[in-house]
């Protein structure tokens, strides 16, 4: 089943088109990756299947529910935390996740609250009012707000900005338990090493449009950046392996790095270092990975 499926959606703000055309499935249980640099249209196409905002053309659905003919269903379905730090200050934490819970007309969920709350290190500020916890701590209230309801779809933008290691590693272990179970997750972030490690598919926006989507392995294999390095404990790189040094690269000493595509291209290299009668005094393998790939895609068209 689709999780979330988007048409062909378009939006324009006083004549800029933030979102040219978007469409792609996310499939339920999904671990999905939306990146691109600032002003892609991430923000937007997210606040679009929220239902915040309204197309100008195209369409948005959730498990089915269109997010503009059938906004409640839809709504019901969705569990998202913002990049903006919202929250009312007249509340504690209990209140404020009880209230939410409410906007869904949910009742005497506290068992449910605990647990979230449990998960999220939250435990000991339940009675603590909002204004007096760290923005930390508010983020965390945050991602407890959206999963109030047990969405079985739950998008998170940017939900690691600015906070610590603790509440990262506490975030994840909890939102992959929680895809583990079924639920669909997506993500958005400016931290690609956490998108590697968690999303199963990306799609890059830039400018609007759709410029990547696959998934992670097939990604990491179409970049042409993995590279060796050799550290000569005596001789010199051959002149016929010099087109391999990257361009980028200041050699420092016997110290050579070499563009590689694929596994099979090492052995022949080091065949020929023996064969020069260079000596490898150390010698790693850099394999590309996402930052490479995101900064390949972005800088393709370029002039």
């Amino acid at each position: 089943m689709t999780a979330i499926q988007i048409s062909n959606v378009e939006k324009s703000y006083k004549g800029f088109k933030a979102l040219k055309g978007v469409s792609l499935n996310i499939e339920e249980g999904e671990f999905f990756g939306l990146l691109g640099p600032n002003g892609a249209g991430k923000t937007t196409l997210i606040s679009t299947i929220a239902g915040l905002i309204r197309p100008d053309a195209g369409s948005v659905r959730v498990h089915g529910h269109d997010v503009v003919g059938d906004f409640r269903e839809a709504r019901m379905r969705l569990g998202v935390v913002p990049q903006e730090l919202v929250f009312d200050p007249f509340f504690t934490v209990r209140e404020t996740l009880r209230l939410q819970s409410g906007y869904f007309g949910i009742r005497n969920n506290d068992a449910w609250i605990d647990e979230v709350m449990h998960n999220l290190d939250l435990t000991n500020k339940a009675d603590v009012n909002m204004r007096a916890l760290s923005g930390g701590m508010k983020r965390r209230v945050l991602v407890a707000q959206a999963l109030v309801h047990k969405p079985p779809v739950i998008v998170l933008d940017e939900p690691t900005a600015g906070v610590d290691v603790e509440l990262r590693q506490t975030l994840w272990k909890f939102i992959a338990r929680l895809n583990r179970e079924g639920h669909t997750v997506v993500l958005t972030t400016h931290y690609l090493e956490e998108a590697q490690a968690m999303c199963q598919r990306v799609a890059m926006l830039k400018l609007g449009q759709v410029v990547a989507l696959d998934t992670m392995p097939n990604l990491l294999r179409r970049v042409s950046g993995s590279q060796l390095v050799v550290h000569l404990k005596s001789g010199a790189l051959p002149e016929d392996l010099r087109h391999l040094v990257s361009h980028d690269e200041h050699n420092n000493g016997n110290k050579y790095t070499l563009r590689v595509n694929d596994y099979s291209e090492v052995e022949p290299i080091l065949a020929r270092l023996r064969e020069s009668g260079a000596v490898i005094d150390e010698m790693q393998l850099e394999q590309a990975d996402l930052e490479d790939i995101f900064i390949q895609i972005m800088e393709e068209g370029k002039q």
